[in-house]
């Protein structure tokens, strides 16, 4: 039976027996008397009560005392004692075992229903996937259930459908809001090779995409499965708490037993009165709150976070994080936006860009790509090529328009020589760290290009967050020490490691590991064992599946202020579990004394009702407490 129909049947249950302790004071009591609590209280204690008799049954076989046995073992002695008293003519108090079982269980399905609205944001996420797909089949549009799409499918979206599952665009363009996947508020615009992200929301265009990850494999699966296991997963200050419990547990039992001995045989107090404190102390420090204190912390925090596109995969991570002093940044991909851009152009603009863009037009290296972007995003004339020729380490020459061009580095200039002016500019750009292009037309040089893999828009801003936090900030590359400094000087790094062999980056985290704990923020194949030895590993979600897999941290927007927000949310999320650890343990140590009788003589006592109200209120303030990590603000949202 589930937790909330035992609280239902419990809560019904004793209804009547709340109705005859109230009544009783006035001389009235419920048809049937004490047998009628007897009967009623004991089907509470075997529908209701019997999960937690069970519970410490199995905890006492293997050793083990958890917060079940001071619910069984208080429950128990109330029931017991009852029986006895009522088969000898005493006062009983079968209302106390039937109304802490109700208000234990009450704190319970307040719990459950935490961890239900915790988890159930990203849940929702695998609802709102499209139902059907409309797939090329046989050259006709056919549609058909999503679960037998295949990946290599070519799918078509239409506006205002959502996209079925992964894929890459082959024709078209739309804009997409991807928001309940991202964080991202705005749409994103895409185009023919962008990917798209399955149970996304198309807007207003029409394209066409070919299927590349289906059904598990898609990213919305990935994420609901990834966050699954960080919620259920145990930050390791919960094993610390689990060996607290088990000797917590045998010493309230021994001050119980303590207890009921001294008001029983020192102070001479009555059975029912001394049984009513023992009762209490078993109650009252029945740890719940402890037991609940990190669970529901870690729940709260990872849903938040995967909301935001931040990927906690457990809570290992959640505490790790709270050690970090340094942070490691790879370069390509995640610092600069890992493709080459034209970032200056030296001379006429659209004369320059008009030659080169010719000229590359047939060219198929890197830096040709970044200038026809270029040219395309300035909507330049189409020319006439002829004679293409490819000087390798050099450049390319070729007529266009029926002139002579050429484009390429300082050693296709045979002739030509650059002014002095250009030289100077030619300098400065290179010494920015930036490639340049000489540009030339019938045999004089006309301008200059200057390529450069850009930092991303987030990068500076990302790096003065985590500076300010207090954070060291280093960048770790393969590029050499000239490109990687001016990189690092734009963004604002700290420190450069350059030349770095990619199978020595995790070399390079173990030295700085020797000084203070490290994250490393990687995006590629080379990047796995980096993100593997490091504290933390934060994957770029825009990165390849080993380098998503190593990483205990991904970041599905390819943007860098999200490691400031995992960063932040994730010591929000631990100082949140240490508080609540704080107040359980203050509720229990100051609890006890109360409930055992110190304070009687000042007329300050704890009945097991009310000890079972303020242990399941203590559990809801827990609860409360997490659950306020939805509202917490963030510096950096």
């Amino acid at each position: 039976m589930s937790i909330r129909n035992r609280f239902i049947f419990s809560l019904i249950v004793s209804i009547p027996i709340l109705i005859n302790m109230v009544m009783m004071p006035f001389g009235y009591e419920i048809p049937g008397g004490v047998w009628s609590q007897f009967l009623l209280t004991t089907a509470i204690m075997l529908v209701s009560g019997r999960g937690f008799i069970q519970t410490a049954w199995a905890s006492f076989k293997h050793h083990h005392a958890n917060m079940d046995t001071l619910v069984a073992i208080g429950t128990l002695t109330a029931y017991l004692y009852s029986v006895y008293a009522m088969l000898n003519n005493q006062g009983v108090f079968f209302e106390d075992a039937a109304v802490v079982i109700t208000l234990i269980l009450l704190g319970q399905v307040f719990e459950e229903n935490m961890k239900h609205s915790a988890s159930g944001a990203v849940e929702k996420l695998l609802n709102l996937q499209a139902k059907n797909a409309e797939v090329l089949r046989d050259g006709k549009m056919v549609t058909i259930p999503l679960s037998e799409v295949v990946v290599g499918d070519i799918l078509r979206v239409k506006p205002g459908q959502k996209i079925a599952v992964d894929g890459v665009i082959t024709e078209g363009n739309s804009t997409i809001d991807e928001s309940m996947v991202t964080g991202e508020s705005m749409p994103t615009e895409k185009k023919v090779g962008d990917a798209v992200i399955g149970s996304t929301m198309n807007s207003n265009g029409t394209f066409m995409f070919k299927a590349s990850k289906v059904g598990d494999d898609t990213l919305l699966a990935q994420i609901v499965e990834m966050v699954k296991k960080a919620q259920s997963s145990h930050a390791p200050i919960q094993k610390v708490v689990d060996k607290v419990a088990d000797i917590f547990v045998p010493v309230v039992l021994i001050i119980a037993i303590l207890t009921f001995v001294v008001w029983y045989s020192i102070v001479g107090a009555s059975a029912v009165s001394t049984m009513l404190f023992t009762v209490s102390v078993i109650i009252i420090a029945c740890p719940c709150a402890l037991g609940i204190a990190t669970p529901t912390a870690l729940m709260v925090g990872t849903g938040r976070s995967a909301k935001m596109g931040i990927l906690i995969k457990n809570g290992e991570v959640l505490e790790a994080v709270n050690t970090v002093k340094t942070v490691v940044f790879d370069k390509t991909g995640t610092i600069t936006v890992g493709k080459p851009k034209v970032t200056d152009i030296i001379g006429d603009e659209n004369q320059v860009l008009k030659i080169a863009a010719a000229l590359e037009s047939a060219s198929e290296h890197p830096l040709a790509t970044a200038i026809l972007d270029k040219a395309n995003g300035k909507n330049i004339e189409d020319t006439n090529l002829q004679n293409f020729q490819a000087i390798e380490g050099k450049g390319v020459r070729a007529q266009v328009d029926g002139q002579s061009a050429f484009v390429g580095n300082a050693k296709l200039l045979d002739d030509s020589k650059l002014s002095a002016e250009l030289q100077a500019q030619m300098t400065q750009l290179q010494n920015e760290a930036k490639t340049v292009v000489v540009v030339g037309l019938n045999g004089d040089i006309i301008g200059l290009i200057a390529i450069q893999d850009a930092p991303k828009p987030s990068s500076a801003v990302a790096i003065a967050a985590l500076k300010k936090a207090g954070m060291r900030t280093v960048m770790l590359t393969g590029d050499n020490q000239r490109v990687a400094q001016a990189i690092a000087d734009q963004v604002g790094i700290d420190e450069v490691i350059a030349d770095v062999l990619p199978g020595d980056k995790a070399d390079h985290i173990k030295k700085l590991q020797e000084q203070a704990p490290v994250a490393f923020v990687g995006d590629g194949i080379n990047d796995a064992p980096a993100l593997t030895t490091a504290n933390v590993g934060i994957a770029m979600g825009s990165g390849t599946d080993i380098a998503i897999e190593s990483g205990g941290i991904v970041l599905v927007k390819n943007d860098l202020m999200d490691v400031v927000r995992a960063l932040e949310l994730s010591k929000k999320t631990f100082n949140r579990i240490k508080l609540n650890l704080f107040w359980a343990f203050i509720y229990n140590s100051l609890g006890i004394p109360v409930a055992a009788g110190v304070f009687f003589g000042l007329g300050l006592v704890l009945s097991p009702e009310l000890a079972g109200l303020g242990m399941a209120l203590s559990s809801l303030s827990v609860v409360a407490s997490s659950l306020l990590l939805n509202k917490t603000k963030l510096a950096t949202a």
